[in-house]
């Protein structure tokens, strides 16, 4: 007599599950800039070297979200999340033992390889358990775990590298993610991978135009957001002149903005998920502009820096954007939207960089981000004209 099927699991258990990887990645991606006084004092080297230990991570996921989701694209969805969480649980133990700067670099590559592949793999998975309409706010839940690890996870990491050191907040990332596998291997449903699936399908995203202009959105648009987040720091302690213990109050009013974009932003984009897009890109915009004039009083720069926080929510509605127009490449066109935002990571702070090192000041990151903010708007739009010539090939491009 055959075993009766397994019941399934509650489908707000698994995205906690699935979550609960994202907020492992968001701690370590962020906390590792706060820990960098530490690490680099223990490792021998000045504070710009250290800092190649962050780009580091960040080539990572460059490299490690297009191919582990080629490699991995005949691989049961659950079994690939398995490997790429446990990929970064490795990562990032082998950092907390890292004993010369060298070592740490090679781990945090390491560490970051697997960052764009879970998110996209664990997108596909969470918007696969809910009816249509509901997959945008699937993927935000998803995407709570790394807003929530800005919040919680990035100051306490903080925290515990300061009291007893930064390995330990390396370790607990580590530990983080053990938990993670665990929780996938006992809650997400098993799963059989398309017997059509193969290296070459996923690859043909990139013979899309629309998975281009998506990517082109993120690339330029969510870089306005980084453009001031970088030196939101700097900005605090010398020009609206607060000490440093104010900082870390404005970095989690940062992290919930991003964590209600994430709760609110989704259910607008599950009914037109074009116009929200064009909508949060606009906030954006604003939203920097106005950082320009708050920047001089605690008072006015934090509900601004909720604001920008706030357009964060981009992320999730260009992850649904792109389950529609890679048609069935899914897995690589969801895994290259981190890749896109880790180049507006770079893109970003440097632009801002340079506007500071010009003389223009601290606040100049606000036009910086203003500016890249509607670039992402015009790519947008151009997207939104294109589509509409192809309605066939386009699901989600309602009349604005």
């Amino acid at each position: 007599m055959p075993s009766p099927a397994p019941a399934p699991r509650p489908v707000g258990l698994v995205h906690f599950a699935l979550a609960l990887g994202g907020f492992a990645i968001g701690t370590t991606e962020f906390a590792t800039m706060s820990l960098l006084p530490f690490f680099s004092r223990d490792l021998g080297i000045d504070a710009p070297t250290a800092g190649h230990v962050i780009s580091a991570y960040a080539l990572g996921v460059v490299v490690g979200a297009p191919l582990l989701a080629v490699l991995g694209a005949k691989l049961p969805r659950r079994v690939l999340l398995v490997i790429l969480m446990g990929l970064f649980a490795v990562g990032n133990g082998m950092s907390a033992l890292a004993p010369t700067y060298g070592w740490m670099l090679a781990f945090r590559f390491l560490s970051g390889l697997p960052h764009g592949a879970y998110f996209g793999i664990a997108a596909l998975v969470a918007a696969s358990l809910v009816p249509q309409e509901r997959r945008t706010q699937a993927v935000g839940r998803v995407m709570l775990g790394l807003t929530v690890a800005t919040i919680i996870g990035v100051p306490f990491a903080n925290w515990l590298g300061q009291a007893i050191g930064w390995r330990w907040a390396f370790g607990m990332v580590a530990a983080c993610a053990a938990a993670t596998v665990a929780m996938v291997l006992a809650v997400v449903p098993h799963d059989r991978p398309d017997p059509q699936a193969s290296a070459l399908r996923e690859l043909s995203a990139l013979a899309r135009p629309q998975v281009w202009l998506t990517l082109g959105i993120g690339a330029i648009g969510f870089g306005g957001l980084f453009a001031v987040y970088t030196y939101l720091a700097s900005t605090l302690m010398e020009v609206t002149r607060v000490g440093p213990s104010a900082v870390p109050i404005a970095l989690a009013v940062f992290g919930v903005g991003m964590t209600l974009g994430n709760l609110l932003v989704p259910r607008f984009a599950d009914r037109a998920l074009m116009p929200t897009a064009g909508g949060l890109l606009l906030w954006s915009a604003a939203s920097l502009a106005l950082y320009t004039v708050a920047v001089h009083s605690l008072w006015t720069i934090l509900p601004v820096v909720l604001a920008v926080g706030f357009g964060g929510a981009l992320g999730t509605v260009l992850q649904t954007r792109l389950m529609d127009v890679a048609e069935d490449a899914q897995g690589l066109a969801a895994a290259l939207n981190h890749s896109a935002f880790n180049f507006a990571n770079a893109l970003g702070p440097w632009l801002g960089g340079l506007a500071i090192q010009a003389g223009y000041g601290w606040a100049s990151t606000g036009w910086v981000g203003c500016g890249l903010a509607l670039g992402g708007f015009a790519i947008w739009l151009v997207a939104l004209l294109a589509s509409r010539r192809t309605p066939a090939r386009d699901k989600l491009c309602p009349a604005a």
